[in-house]
Order: C-alpha cells, then sequence, then structure tokens
C-alpha cells in the first residue's frame, strides 16, 4: 500500500519536483502577481502563525490534508492492487482514474456536483456538462499521472504531496497568461515546464531509486506480467 520508509525521500522530493517542473510557467505566474519579494514570501510561508491559521482552517485542512490523503489511499494504495493483478499495470493506470474522476470530492465540477449545480440553475444545462466533462477529464489525466507515480516509486507519500500541490495550484491559467503584460516569458516558462517534464518523467521515476516496488513483487507472485512499468 505504499507505506515503507526504505527510500522515502526520495520518494517523497523527486515526484513533487517533477510536478513543480510541470507547473513552472503557473509557478512564475504566481511569483510575477504576487506582493511580496522572494525574501518576505518566505518568511510568511514560514511564519508559526501562518501555519496556525491553515491548521484551524477546515477548507485547507479538506484541500491540502485530508483529500489528498484519502483518496490517494483510496484510489491508488488500495484500488490499484486490485486492479493490477486482473488487468495489469498498463490498463489498471487509466482505469483508475475513472472512478476517481466520478466520485472525488476535491474538485467542485466532479460528476456528482452537476445535479447540485443543475437543482439550484447555476448556468446553463450545456455549460454545467462541459465544466463538468472538462474537470472530469483533467481529474482522469491527474489520476493516471499519481497512479504512475505509485506504480514506479511503490510509495503513496509521493502521489500525495502531489495531490496536496496541484489542488494548490489549481487548474494553470493558460488564458491568463496570454493576456498578461509579461506573456512572452510566463509562455516560454509553461512550454519549458511541459518540455522538461517529459523529458524527466522517467529518469525520476526510475524504480532503482525507491528500492523494490511492493506492487510490482505482488504482480510477480501472481504470475502476471508486469511490464516495462517495474524496470
Amino acid at each position: 500500500m505504499g507505506f515503507r520508509l526504505e527510500g522515502i525521500f526520495p520518494a517523497a522530493l523527486l515526484p513533487l519536483l517533477l510536478t513543480m517542473i510541470l507547473f513552472l510557467g503557473p509557478l512564475m505566474q504566481l511569483s510575477v502577481d504576487c506582493p511580496w519579494d522572494l525574501a518576505n514570501g518566505l518568511k510568511v510561508a514560514l511564519a508559526p502563525q501562518a501555519w496556525a491559521r491553515c491548521l484551524t482552517d477546515m477548507r485547507w485542512l479538506r484541500n491540502q490534508v485530508i483529500a489528498p490523503l484519502t483518496e490517494e489511499l483510496v484510489f491508488r494504495a488500495c484500488m490499484l492492487p486490485m486492479l493490477a493483478p486482473c488487468t495489469g499495470l498498463g490498463p489498471a493506470i487509466f482505469t483508475c482514474p475513472l472512478f476517481f474522476g466520478v466520485v472525488a470530492p476535491s474538485l467542485t465540477a466532479h460528476f456528482h456536483h452537476v445535479i447540485e449545480q443543475l437543482r439550484f440553475r447555476q448556468g446553463s444545462v450545456g455549460s454545467i456538462f462541459l465544466s463538468a466533462a472538462f474537470q472530469f477529464s483533467y481529474t482522469a489525466v491527474f489520476g493516471a499521472y499519481t497512479a504512475f507515480l505509485f506504480i514506479r516509486t511503490g510509495h503513496l507519500i509521493g502521489p500525495v504531496l502531489c495531490h496536496s500541490f496541484c489542488n494548490y495550484m489549481g487548474f494553470p491559467a493558460v488564458c491568463a497568461a496570454l493576456e498578461h503584460p509579461q506573456r512572452c516569458p510566463l509562455l516560454v516558462g509553461y512550454a519549458l515546464g511541459v518540455g522538461l517534464f517529459l523529458l524527466l518523467l522517467q529518469p525520476l521515476t526510475e524504480p532503482r531509486l525507491y528500492s523494490s516496488l511492493p506492487l510490482c513483487l505482488l504482480l510477480d507472485r501472481t504470475g502476471a506480467s508486469a511490464t516495462s512499468l517495474c524496470s
């Protein structure tokens, strides 16, 4: 289920670093729009008072702690070991996020919120379903990514930290970047982040960095093929 101390430090740091590289453009955009310089920003981020406010904010706890931990526990640590022996690792990576996209509560436009939006007439029927389909697609892709991380690292901590980070960042504001006064460097940041992410995806998730992979060992015991994801 991904709970082990062996290889925990690279399993916590490298997937998070990889995800931050993917969000290079949005991070640049956030820093440009931030009213603080780096020193003041770090001072605010590390202040005990700021963390105390966060820990007493139920919305922050839900989005940054409870939702990432519970969703990754259920949909990666519990569901993947059940699906993989039946379907193989590749199909399991893309099957598991379908359940996650439908029922996961952390994003506001999953399908179970469509009923609420229709009930209270929060927009037209077409716009509600279009928004839900877009969010479902984004969440399914993200779920496949964290499933990939879980399999390649053999740890739950990486997917949980990446989930928390993505909840904080939200969906990249590409349209805002296109209209930003500094859109050229921001768009370069977006493109560079995606390019570096694709370039580093395999090296930073190399299984040898994380010792043994419990899910791959499970497949070996059941006689299922482990595929190239385990090597």
